[in-house]
């Protein structure tokens, strides 16, 4: 299939979940049968029911990130950086990608590359999260056909694939390597996100943060589990800033480990830990803090900040900060929402997958 006739379904794609966001507006006319965008919304109002984590506010979220990247200036930018590897004429191959379920359509970046490549996608889906990426995969070939022989999804046995794409746990990391070493592969591991604060943000700021923190209720590998802050912080405005958020206890699910960890905390005696009845602040040197926690680490200088977290590098996805002095950082508000070429763990999907 033609590069330029993949770029435009994408287009045409984002423009039909443009209308499916929290901002979004039922107005988008392309064809396509209206019955399918009833279906759609209906699936997003009720996924909750097979996942209780993905909220409709949650997923329509992560609907809007999606949508966001797929415009036509933002894809060709982002293609013509292969665009001599994917316009050969070599044949496709069948590239198998095995999906996490801890955010909604968390896998669509994956399968984008695959399908941007000219490769073919063999998706297979996460309990956790098997029904929106197949609908959204339905729309794409309603809009071009084509794509139905570029696409499948399987719950069984992966078989007859030339390269993996895998993403998951620690465990599960090398429970892929076992099986899957002897392929061409990606496999990712856990990671989480830090935000250095220096003690000058506004609160405006500190708000978009908690953007960072809380949206999907912390469970991506985007969302900030841990706060670097200089000696003398205060929480006081941080705790202020983010308690527009304090609905997220609502949530049995979310409700459950925070009050778990709270009172393992509690008993334990636990020092340093700052409680604001739906988030604890913990000091602690870990990155990946459970769900209802937040870690954070006092540190002494930027410079010496800035080693440790290159130092860290392969535990950390991606940081958020204003602070000029930290390397390549994430505006506040801005984590969960990744540009096309932000690759999980830092690894060029895309340049993987045209080199194949």
């Amino acid at each position: 299939m033609k590069i330029n006739k993949r770029i435009n379904s994408f287009v045409i794609l984002g423009k039909f979940l443009n209308q499916f966001g929290n901002q979004g507006k039922r107005d988008f006319t392309s064809g396509l049968d209206p019955i399918l965008s009833d279906e759609f919304d209906e699936l997003i109002k009720k996924v909750h029911i097979y996942n209780p984590w993905f909220v409709e506010v949650n997923v329509r979220n992560a609907i809007e990130a999606i949508a966001k990247s797929l415009n036509e200036n933002d894809l060709v930018e982002w293609v013509s950086h292969y665009i001599n590897q994917i316009s050969t004429d070599k044949k496709e191959k069948q590239v198998a990608v095995i999906m996490a379920g801890n955010i909604p359509m968390v896998g669509f970046h994956d399968m984008l590359c695959v399908l941007m490549s000219d490769n073919k996608f063999i998706g297979k889906l996460s309990s956790d999260d098997k029904y929106l990426l197949p609908f959204v995969a339905k729309i794409l070939i309603t809009i071009e056909p084509e794509f139905n022989d570029y696409i499948e999804f399987t719950e069984g046995q992966l078989k007859g694939m030339d390269a993996v794409i895998a993403t998951g746990s620690n465990n599960s990391a090398r429970y892929f390597e076992y099986y899957f070493g002897k392929y061409p592969h990606i496999i990712r591991k856990n990671r989480n996100s830090v935000a250095v604060l220096t003690g000058d943000e506004s609160t405006d700021e500190l708000k978009l943060l908690a953007n960072d923190v809380f949206f999907y209720f912390g469970l991506g590998c985007r969302n900030v589990s841990k706060l670097f802050v200089p000696k003398s912080y205060v929480f006081d405005t941080l705790f202020e800033s983010v308690f527009h958020f304090n609905s997220v206890v609502n949530n049995n699910k979310y409700a459950n480990n925070y009050d778990y960890n709270r009172t393992v905390y509690l008993m334990a005696n636990t020092p340093s830990l700052l409680d604001n009845n739906f988030l604890l602040l913990k000091e602690d040197k870990g990155y990946s803090s459970p769900i209802g926690v937040l870690y954070f680490e006092y540190y002494d200088d930027l410079e010496s900040l800035n080693k440790r977290l290159e130092a860290d590098k392969e535990q950390i996805q991606c940081i958020v900060s204003s602070c000029t002095s930290i390397k390549n950082t994430v505006p506040f508000g801005q984590a969960q929402c990744p540009a096309l070429i932000d690759y999980a763990d830092g690894v060029d999907t895309m340049n993987f997958l045209a080199e194949l």
